[in-house]
């Protein structure tokens, strides 16, 4: 620690009250505070002052240092005079708050601070608790578990989402980036529950929302990967003689070609039209032929029409494995 008089840090007479010493460090603190001040030496001089205030501010440990000098209570200085048996120091220990930040503990530290930066400061008391016990070796607060829901296309194509958080019986909302393709069921940290302040991470399992005609994946994998599939309703003669049809995509409207005696279940790919992920990655959109019947009721000529037409054809069950052969 510096060797400069403690007096002379603070800019007070030795014959300074408590009130005044308290002033000074106050006004100081505002002016050299890292947060505040940018220069080079800011934190090593912000530092000095609390050092110099956390013994000055403390009537026995200001007793000491004017009567022994600095070297009484920086750590590991010998003894003065007094000391007891087996070089025991005859004064209290300035304890862990001398050789560095003080106590942040103090409601009147806290205080100052918020006066500073506001409610939002992150000296605030309750963080000043857990920075506290950090500093002095206690371990910091666990990290938090949440399950949010992100909509369809903020998973897809990426952005911010507002969620809402529960956590201790109080709610509030977080405006959380999400990733462009991240998959349901993956999991994003949030450093310091997103304020800022030293309050525990937060770890949010993502859930996406369904999606009223896109779907990500096939059967198990619903909800994961990169490529897009929508059911693609056709009429019996779109599918028998194949038609132009405009279909969504993420990135618009696009045509679609539909190849003639196109069944049900078919998959027509649209390469590079799924989504697009933070790596740059493409995936694809398959669009899946349901043929939709056409509604009733029907004239008779239209009945003799469609049992001409399937006189034409022969039953798509008539293979080997349909006949048990």
């Amino acid at each position: 620690m510096s060797a400069r008089d403690y007096y002379d840090v603070l800019g007070v007479s030795k014959s300074a009250t408590a009130d005044d010493i308290r002033k000074a460090y106050r006004k100081l603190a505002r002016q050299l505070h890292p947060d505040v001040n940018k220069a080079s030496d800011a934190q090593k001089k912000f530092t000095e002052v609390q050092h110099a205030y956390d013994v000055l501010s403390d009537d026995q440990k200001r007793k000491i240092y004017d009567q022994y000098g600095p070297g009484a209570v920086e750590g590991g200085a010998a003894p003065p005079p007094g000391a007891g048996r087996g070089g025991r120091s005859a004064w209290p220990h300035a304890g862990p708050g001398v050789r560095g930040a003080p106590d942040f503990d103090s409601e009147e530290l806290s205080e100052m601070f918020e006066s500073i930066f506001g409610r939002s400061s992150p000296f605030s008391a309750k963080t000043a608790r857990g920075r506290g016990s950090r500093q002095r070796g206690h371990a910091p607060e666990e990290e938090t578990h949440h399950e949010v829901t992100v909509g369809f296309e903020t998973a897809a194509r990426g952005g911010t989402e507002t969620l809402r958080i529960e956590h201790d019986g109080r709610a509030r909302t977080l405006e959380v980036k999400i990733p462009a393709g991240i998959d349901d069921g993956a999991q994003l940290r949030v450093r310091g529950g997103g304020a800022k302040s030293h309050a525990p991470d937060m770890i949010l399992t993502i859930r996406t929302g369904a999606h009223p005609l896109w779907r990500r994946g096939e059967f198990s994998e619903t909800g994961k990967g990169l490529d897009l599939y929508l059911d693609l309703p056709l009429t019996v003669a779109e599918a028998t003689l194949g038609a132009a049809v405009t279909i969504p995509t993420l990135a618009g409207p696009v045509e679609l070609s539909v190849p003639q005696g196109s069944a049900s279940g078919r998959k027509l790919r649209l390469r590079g039209r799924g989504i697009r992920d933070e790596q740059g990655r493409q995936g694809d959109l398959y669009a899946v032929v349901r043929i939709v019947p056409p509604p009733g009721p029907f004239s008779e000529p239209e009945r003799d029409a469609l049992r001409a037409m399937d006189a034409r054809t022969p039953p798509p069950r008539d293979t080997r494995e349909w006949s048990g052969g």
